[in-house]
């Protein structure tokens, strides 16, 4: 106990306070199990905000660091890197005919694509730049990608913010083309709105607005930084709408936890962007893509989608219990969110914390549960009766 004081001491004298942050560190993690500086023992439903896909310390992706670390750290870009090529190519041949450029965060990835996007318009659309967004949206805390977020409470502070972008309502078709303009660039959405408290629309809606930007020569950008790597019960969420995106941005959990970033561009985009219009130092590095490749392989090899859809539909049929305790529970595959009647979810969150399990807040109603792909069902069935409890 006296060490996790420590380090709460220490995180709010010397750590910039930017983070609301739990009272509890973390100093070892095994699978779906963290454990704390306090002694105890938590069931992780949060996973690093869908990071740790495969869990904690998952022994492969153990091992792939380790031969990693003991052969290559870092070049840079200047060079061929043999591990981003082939993760290049392992994410290609699963999503769509492209090319990838790679980061370091979701944020990253989104601000590069709206930069792709900008370079697009302004080669083959007479220099169009707009880009269109929706209310509820999280893109990240970029400038740009801050500004593109439909969330008023991520702004505040930052004025004035960059043109160029418009927001119109999730999930309303009927708004999208009264929005376009000659000046329009792109459409960017999440298909499944996490932050904004799992927000999934309808299956056409992601359909239509791809037929728009088909018939109005504009591009589709899907922000998957949350809902990608098997999260959502497809290896992709976009696959979820039989549609492919221009372009698709991924991040969270690629790595792992190594952070990592990827921005998946399509043929359509490949020939606006030109050498030194983009960079990254750590973009990409050995260590980054060689974990991420791995991370792929055990998805892909192992159709974790399947699992992550039959983990869900238990979860949903577990939470059935509290249906009148709530307004809603809504979810695909392992991103699920639990909107409250009664209750704040910041107030759920820390309940649970007290009794070992670690959920995610999204908004101030709104409860986000994202366990490992990995996770024993036992130890999900324990963890959802302390949340229930909890509700």
């Amino acid at each position: 106990m006296q060490q996790a004081r420590n380090t709460i001491e220490l995180t709010e004298k010397y750590v910039l306070q930017t983070y609301s942050r739990f009272p509890v560190s973390f100093i070892k993690g095994e699978g779906a199990i963290l454990y704390g500086e306090d002694g105890k023992e938590y069931i992780d439903f949060c996973s690093g905000i869908a990071v740790t896909n495969l869990g904690h310390c998952n022994p492969l992706l153990v091992e792939a660091l380790k031969e990693i670390a003991q052969t290559l750290w870092h070049v840079s870009n200047l060079y061929y890197i043999p591990w981003q090529a082939k993760l290049a190519e392992l994410i290609v041949k699963n999503s769509f005919s492209g090319k990838v450029f790679f980061c370091n965060s979701g944020a990253e990835a989104n601000e590069g694509a709206i930069k792709f996007a900008r370079l697009w318009g302004k080669k083959y659309k007479r220099g169009a730049y707009k880009i269109i967004t929706a209310t509820g949206s999280f893109h990240g805390r970029t400038l740009a990608t801050l500004t593109a977020t439909g969330q008023d409470k991520v702004k505040r502070g930052f004025e004035p913010l960059p043109e160029g972008f418009v927001h119109v309502p999730y999930n309303d078709i009927k708004v999208i083309s009264k929005a376009i303009d000659k000046e329009t660039a792109a459409i960017m959405l999440e298909p499944i709105q996490g932050e904004g408290g799992v927000i999934i629309p309808e299956v056409n809606y992601i359909r239509e607005v791809k037929r728009i930007c088909e018939e109005e020569n504009i591009l589709l950008i899907l922000d998957e930084v949350q809902t990608g790597i098997a999260r959502t019960g497809k290896l992709f969420a976009y696959m979820h709408f039989d549609i492919t995106p221009d372009i698709m941005t991924l991040a969270k959990g690629l790595g792992n936890g190594v952070p990592i970033g990827a921005i998946v561009v399509s043929e359509k985009v490949v020939d606006a962007i030109e050498p030194g219009v983009h960079a990254s130092t750590f973009g990409g590095n050995p260590i980054a893509t060689r974990v991420a490749l791995e991370v792929l392989r055990i998805v892909i090899e192992n159709e974790l989608w399947d699992r992550t859809n039959e983990l869900g539909n238990l979860i949903l049929e577990e939470l059935k219990e509290i249906e009148d305790r709530v307004v809603e529970v809504r979810g695909k595959g392992l991103l699920i969110g639990i909107e409250l009647r009664n209750k704040s979810s910041k107030e759920v969150a820390m309940d649970c914390l007290k009794k070992g399990l670690l959920v995610v807040p999204a908004g101030e109603k709104v409860v986000r549960l994202l366990p490992p792909l990995t996770i024993e069902k036992d130890l999900l069935i324990k963890g959802l009766s302390i949340l229930k409890e909890s509700i």
